[in-house]
């Protein structure tokens, strides 16, 4: 407000009044004075029995900060809660007493027993690489990897100084133990790999068992395997070479599954028909003899009748494919007209000729126009 209002009269000068604010070297002076009040100091009269009654009061009020101050601290000590993934393992005075499960938990406050939480349930990896010899003494190059989980937490934090170190010289030394029984080119091949990898596996597994590490392996991984780096180009000729090989014998597996199948079906064809020929050489010679049989019991029956119509039937098959014709011109008179040509062909008339009568012997035949006489038809007829 101003310092001199029109009306009131006076001077309103802040500086003249009597409660003016209080100086600074009077708020240090409290401020000492109180905290030696705390501390048991006097106000500069160390006999005064005033002085004695603040000193008690501010012992004791110290010793209640500290008192209030040390359970805080126990209580927030005392209390913890686990995660559901992990594992408390409780110490006390360094040494192991128990594990805490997921939930709320109480100890006894430091420095009596402390807690460490281990996760359990989070899959860890560990990596690393290496040089080893194969067992046909060749060098190859690993690039492996390792995947695995804490079963134990109190195992896994006391009984080995470094459980992950522990565990990649463990996984060499079990690698190394596969891959020494195994050749090159073996281990090369994407089939033996994948058994080298299970191999190893297992036996890192009960290394680490033995080690009672509480760790347990989830998988164990190849990420890399190769020849070094000084032969990998003539190592890439043997893979290329064995690769051609691979091809060739595909080739000729496709060729024999082409020709086996063929041939095999010309084999079956040809049995077929050998047996079909066998079949009916069998069934025309049991004909053959049922026939023979038949005539012998006719002939027997009939003797002269079937002895006369067999050599008649053998005569008609001897004669039948003779080119000669054959005339008995001393029982006949009459002049037969036979096709002589077609009978020097070979060729067969199945038209009898017809019978000349005297009067046509008196007209001129095909013979008298081409010069030739019946007594020359029938010499030739002979023939």
């Amino acid at each position: 407000m101003p310092w001199k209002e029109p009306g009131k009269g006076g001077d309103q000068d802040p500086w003249k009044q009597g409660d003016r604010p209080p100086e600074l070297d009077e708020v240090f002076q409290n401020m000492q004075s109180k905290v030696r009040s705390i501390f048991g100091g006097g106000n500069g009269g160390s006999g005064s029995s005033s002085g004695a009654n603040k000193s008690g009061s501010g012992s004791g009020g110290v010793v209640s900060i500290l008192l209030v101050l040390a359970g805080l601290y126990a209580v927030w000590n005392a209390i913890h809660i686990i995660d559901e993934a992990e594992r408390g393992v409780v110490l006390r005075f360094g040494e192991y007493t128990r594990t805490l499960e997921p939930g709320f938990n109480l100890t006894l406050p430091r420095p009596i027993e402390s807690v460490q939480k281990v996760n359990v349930s989070d899959v860890r990896s560990a990596e690393d690489r290496g040089q080893m010899l194969t067992e046909d003494e060749n060098l190859v190059e690993f690039n492996y990897k390792v995947q695995y989980r804490v079963l134990d937490a109190q195992a896994f934090l006391f009984q080995v100084r470094d459980p992950e170190l522990t565990l990649l010289q463990a996984a060499e030394s079990a690698l190394r133990e596969s891959v020494g029984t195994n050749r090159l080119d073996n281990i090369l091949e994407g089939s033996t790999r994948a058994q080298v990898s299970i191999e190893t596996q297992r036996v890192l597994q009960e290394t680490l068992d033995n080690y009672e590490t509480g760790i347990t392996i989830t998988e164990f991984n190849l990420v890399d395997v190769n020849v070094p780096a000084q032969v990998r180009e003539a190592y890439s000729d043997v893979i290329r070479a064995r690769e051609d090989r691979e091809r060739f014998i595909e080739e000729a597996r496709v060729h024999v599954n082409s020709v086996i199948p063929e041939a095999r079906g010309r084999a079956a064809r040809i049995v077929q028909e050998a047996q079909g020929y066998r079949d009916s050489t069998v069934a025309l010679a049991e004909g053959e003899a049922d026939r023979f049989r038949l005539q012998v019991e006719e002939y027997r029956r009939a003797p002269e009748i079937t002895r006369k119509r067999m050599y008649l039937q053998a005569m008609e098959g001897v004669l039948g494919d003779s080119k000669k014709v054959l005339l008995d011109v001393d029982s006949n008179g009459n002049i037969l007209y036979l096709p002589l040509d077609g009978a020097a062909g070979g060729s067969r008339s199945t038209r009898i000729p017809p019978m000349m009568t005297p009067d046509d012997q008196s007209r001129p035949t095909q013979s008298d126009r081409t010069g030739r006489t019946p007594r020359t038809a029938n010499r030739e007829g002979r023939q």
